[in-house]
């Protein structure tokens, strides 16, 4: 059996503004049907695969949870990093939460890319098992179709044969336009895919000979780390020891014999808008349109808007990616699809909310999204999902007016517990023990005027909650 492992803690910043660190680009949907996430989680749900383990950052846990819910893998274990430390410590953590299976094969791969041909996928997982049970550290390369300057290159020392385990020779970072013309027309590199397998035993030996320093650290990470609800927390102050560093640079750039399978299916990284453009249909004049888009004599251009009361025109774009979202639009060249994140870099020293963070604010019982913000008001709407169940509480510096729109909602206000109904409202006056539940079996919407001194989510003290958070926390109900 394989262990699949997929690393779901990078933002995916060169992706904004559909992607932001409050929901990062594996959590979201491009041009329309299941996140690239629950791509992932399905890519793995055939019966050669185990339930595979999620490496994810403390902050989306319930974004994982529910996206697993969704794919239908709601048993599988989850890591949580209390902070962003590269693959390399991701991935030895993983190896060393298995370390009681030291032949089990894992197969590691980031939670974030588009591959089409699921059949030739699990052909190509089964060579790279086959060559990992040798004890023998495999990674992927894909057949270039371009030359791409955003990618990785891994070198063959011969003649590539689709599909069978070939010796690597070395790695090429991102190249120039003209090194990666060159790169390509020798047959020789494919695009670096960031998957690998191996034997766990294998990759800890690996570590050990050539990554020491992050044994400790990621080892004590697991031993004085603890269970939270299906999560597992790494302690903190030793992950945070933890260097920064890719397992590329780490193990695989300095290994004496790596593994590579060369493979031709379609596959794409989604790391630049190019290569979203790249990866969906196109029109004859090379445009990609997505949700209430339009264009007028464009050409090799990405139109996209992720709301349908939100228009997006094109008049006489070239090779433009114009994104349009609720609270923010980007028009930039796609050749500058690296410096997508120092917009978001820009944006953060302008203490602007775009930078991290939507509208629409997810919780593991629903979410929320503020319609309306004033001096002393604030409106919601507020969505809960079936079985949702917001932590009792109380506000210091605000009351609170709910009104339900949609379902039912079960509302407990000091020694009262009571049903409402579509157009039944509510006063929560201030200092007041709340909560709200949706005992129903659809969504519970309601709308949610809040008034008083202070409107942070931080204003909020909890007596009970059912997802076990922190009064600290500053985040809503």
């Amino acid at each position: 059996m394989i262990i699949p492992v997929l690393l779901a803690g990078g933002s995916g910043a060169r992706l904004w503004p559909i992607a932001r660190n409050s929901f990062p680009k594996q959590f979201a949907t491009f041009h329309g049907g299941k996140s690239l996430f629950c791509q992932a989680v399905a890519r793995v749900s055939a019966p050669v695969f185990q339930d595979p383990l999620i490496v994810t950052n403390q902050d989306w846990r319930f974004i994982v949870s529910e996206q697993l819910e969704e794919a239908g893998m709601a048993d599988a274990d989850i890591l949580l990093e209390p902070e962003a430390r590269s693959t390399a410590p991701a991935i030895l953590t993983a190896a060393l939460y298995y370390e009681d299976q030291p032949d089990a094969v894992f197969f590691v791969a980031p939670s974030d890319q588009k591959i089409l041909d699921v059949n030739r996928f699990h052909k190509m997982v089964k060579a790279g098992a086959e060559a990992a049970m040798r004890g023998e550290i495999v990674t992927f390369g894909v057949k270039p179709t371009r030359p791409d300057t955003d990618l990785g290159y891994l070198e063959l020392s011969k003649a590539p044969k689709i599909g069978e385990p070939q010796c690597l020779r070395g790695f090429t970072e991102k190249p120039d336009a003209e090194t990666a013309q060159a790169l390509i027309q020798d047959g020789r590199h494919y695009w670096n895919s960031g998957m690998f397998m191996f034997r766990v035993d294998t990759i800890l030996e690996a570590f050990e000979s050539l990554m020491p320093q992050l044994l400790m650290p990621c080892r004590t990470a697991l031993v004085c780390g603890a269970q939270d609800l299906n999560f597992f927390r790494l302690e903190p102050q030793a992950y945070g020891r933890c260097e920064n560093i890719s397992v590329d640079v780490a193990i695989m750039e300095a290994c004496d014999a790596l593994t590579m399978i060369p493979v031709d299916f379609d596959w794409s990284d989604l790391g630049t808008w190019r290569s979203v453009r790249d990866a969906t249909q196109k029109d004859d004049a090379g445009n990609s349109l997505t949700g209430s888009a339009l264009q007028i004599d464009c050409k090799n251009s990405l139109l996209c808007s992720d709301k349908s009361d939100k228009r997006i025109v094109g008049l006489g774009l070239d090779n433009i990616a114009a994104i349009a979202t609720d609270d923010a639009i980007l028009a930039a060249n796609l050749d500058a699809g690296e410096q997508v994140k120092n917009v978001v870099d820009e944006l953060k020293v302008q203490g602007a909310p775009q930078a991290d963070s939507f509208r629409q604010c997810h919780r593991p019982w629903g979410h929320y999204e503020t319609l309306a913000l004033g001096k002393r008001f604030q409106v919601k709407q507020i969505v809960v999902k079936p079985g949702g169940k917001l932590s009792l509480q109380s506000h210091l510096h605000r009351s609170e007016h709910w009104v339900v729109v949609a379902g039912t909602a079960t509302v407990t206000v000091g020694e009262t517990r009571k049903m409402l109904a579509e157009n039944q409202s509510v006063y929560i006056p201030l200092g007041e023990v709340h909560r709200l539940e949706n005992e129903g079996k659809v969504p519970l919407t309601l709308i949610e005027v809040q008034s008083g001194s202070y409107l942070g989510e931080d204003d909020i003290i909890r007596y009970e909650d059912v997802y076990d958070r922190d009064t600290e926390e500053a985040q809503a109900a």
